[in-house]
């Protein structure tokens, strides 16, 4: 009994007089109620934007749950300061929503220094504004940096936007295969505009890139070695739109509804 209490207080004196283990320990409980108030928060914007559509902009219902998601946005940053999600929403309620107190210079601010810091969704949001900069060449610049770094992290719109502009050959060289590739990897993740995207090109003839069939092959394993470009373009395609109507995309329905009609007809 002496003993086993010897060692519960050595092992709570050296606790103590570790203080990695004490800051990782703080770190996680603050990382940890950050979150819990960035979930309220949030929840509190989709109920605004579940309703924002049938209301006034400047409805007096939706100033109660503007407030809760701001406040509680606010708290997060408090627990963590260098917490990236509760920067980027808070961002975005400054500068998308008609709240009480909102700024639009501090939602970019904040808008900067999440994306800055990492946050793929603030890279993503950053390169949308300031690609809406057409006369402006340092904008160009600064949004394409951001876009390598959030399709870096993979960001399923970050990637759709970069094949589009593979596609068209703005800002980089005009280029298919990247673009299909970039679709691809977006389409995976469920945007259903990559998929739209992706699954016309392959109706208009377009060849899927060898680098997506070693992709496939590699995640596929040895059981599976078929290539992409080995079937159906059409059932390719038509895969595609099952993933566009599964996001809720009505294109993508209408696509499928398109190819059933042109296969009944066929079969007739």
């Amino acid at each position: 009994m002496l003993r086993h209490l010897c060692k519960a207080t050595q092992h709570r004196f050296h606790f103590l007089h570790n203080p990695m283990k004490l800051q990782r320990g703080a770190m996680h409980s603050r990382n940890k109620q950050a979150m819990e108030f960035i979930a309220r928060g949030w929840s509190a914007l989709k109920e605004v934007d579940r309703v924002i559509d049938y209301a006034d902009l400047n409805d007096r219902r939706l100033i109660p749950l503007l407030l809760t998601a701001k406040e509680n946005f606010e708290l997060a940053l408090e627990a963590d300061n260098l917490n990236t999600h509760a920067r980027y929403w808070l961002s975005r309620l400054h500068l998308k929503y008609h709240v009480p107190g909102a700024c639009k210079a501090i939602g970019a601010a904040l808008l900067v220094e999440a994306a800055d810091m990492g946050d793929a969704d603030a890279q993503y949001e950053l390169v949308c504004r300031l690609r809406a900069k057409h006369d402006i060449i340092r904008a160009e610049q600064q949004a394409f940096c951001y876009l390598e770094k959030a399709v870096d992290q993979l960001h399923p719109g970050a990637l759709y936007l970069l094949g589009i502009m593979h596609l068209t050959g703005e800002w980089v060289k005009k280029d298919i295969d990247l673009a299909i590739w970039c679709f691809h990897r977006a389409s995976d993740k469920g945007h259903a505009g990559a998929a739209i995207a992706y699954g016309s090109l392959l109706l208009k003839g377009a060849k899927v890139p060898d680098s997506i069939n070693k992709f496939s092959l590699k995640r596929a394993g040895p059981s599976k070695k078929t290539k992409i470009d080995d079937a159906d373009p059409i059932e390719l395609a038509k895969r595609q739109f099952e993933i566009a109507a599964k996001a809720g995309c009505d294109l993508g329905l209408i696509w499928l509804q398109r190819l059933s009609e042109t296969e009944n007809v066929q079969s007739d």
